[in-house]
């Protein structure tokens, strides 16, 4: 028999609307300890000095973690030009400075060349592995750090605002893997000077908005409140809105639960089946809450990732 794991079994999503300063695994450690959860983690890194959306994971949400981070993301950046820093933020130390100054004009004219599917060098100070090793560790104990070049995807890029002669508000929609802190760079570059992030905030990650968010101490706060808190909990689900859904019967739940495959060639499974392709993901349901992801393939669906349930807080 196995052991009984510590702690409550929540299951589900919580997004954090995050405060400058932290770093984003000290805040899941303060989520968990704060329901006494028995799992959590979290859909997509911030920088310390970064704000905004962050989604934790509870229990079996875990397991539908990736789907968030794939997700299309969007985030809102001021670019300070004239000086670029190690970091490209502003925490790091100034390595370069250019007394050239882009008009508005000069600003909208270089944006078309990073939207769609672009080249990208990841700054030193990143999370990257190089040889094993982590390359912000690399170049905080001065070692030369040599960042190679790596596909990335970019929706769409929108000057919000001209602030003033070293300043401007900008907005960009992207896919995983992206570095708002490379873009800021590249962006100045191609103005013809220099520059770094002063502020950087998410504001859409896969399916959440800041609507969905509450700051880390109001959810500390309501934590401790059962009824407060399943206010706040998102089901799985949340984290797969552009997943397929099928609900299954009883039945098929059981078997599904059980790690076999159903069979849906009947009439009546047909228009359930109608919008799926071979090797499609679906999310199969069961009352209407998430029961396993599953693959399609000629009239049936196989298991992939099973949520397990026990009574949530």
């Amino acid at each position: 028999m196995g052991r009984k794991k510590k702690g409550n079994p929540v299951h589900g999503w919580v997004i954090i609307d995050k405060a400058a300063g932290i770093g984003s695994t000290p805040i899941v450690g303060k989520a968990r300890r704060a329901l006494n959860a028995q799992k959590a983690g979290h859909g997509g890194t911030l920088d310390p000095f970064a704000t905004g959306l962050l989604p934790l994971a509870f229990g079996e949400a875990t397991k539908s973690v990736s789907y968030v981070m794939d997700g299309i993301k969007t985030y809102q950046f001021t670019l300070k030009f004239g000086e670029v820093t190690d970091t490209l933020d502003l925490e790091g130390e100034v390595v370069a400075k250019s007394g050239q100054r882009p008009t508005e004009k000069e600003m909208l004219a270089a944006i078309p060349q990073f939207v769609g599917n672009i080249e990208q060098v990841p700054p030193k100070f990143s999370a990257l592995k190089i040889d094993g090793k982590r390359a912000y560790d690399l170049a905080r104990a001065g070692e030369e750090v040599e960042m190679k070049s790596r596909p990335a995807y970019v929706k769409e890029i929108k000057l919000i605002k001209v602030i003033d002669a070293d300043h401007a508000f900008f907005e960009v929609t992207c896919g995983k893997g992206f570095y708002v802190r490379s873009l800021g760079r590249d962006l100045a570059e191609a103005m013809g000077t220099v520059g770094h992030l002063t502020t950087l905030r998410r504001t859409k990650i896969g399916p959440f908005e800041e609507k969905d968010a509450i700051l880390l101490e109001d959810f500390e706060k309501k934590a401790h409140n059962a009824a407060e808190f399943g206010e706040l909990l998102l089901p799985i689900e949340a984290a797969l809105d552009g997943i397929p859904a099928l609900s299954l019967e009883e039945g098929e739940a059981l078997r599904l639960r059980n790690g076999q495959a159903v069979t849906l060639l009947r009439k009546v499974d047909l228009e359930r089946i109608a919008d799926l392709k071979d090797g499609d993901t679906a999310l199969a349901l069961f009352k209407k809450r998430a029961l396993a992801l599953v693959t399609y393939s000629k009239g049936e669906i196989k298991p992939t990732r099973v949520f397990v349930y026990q009574d949530t807080v």
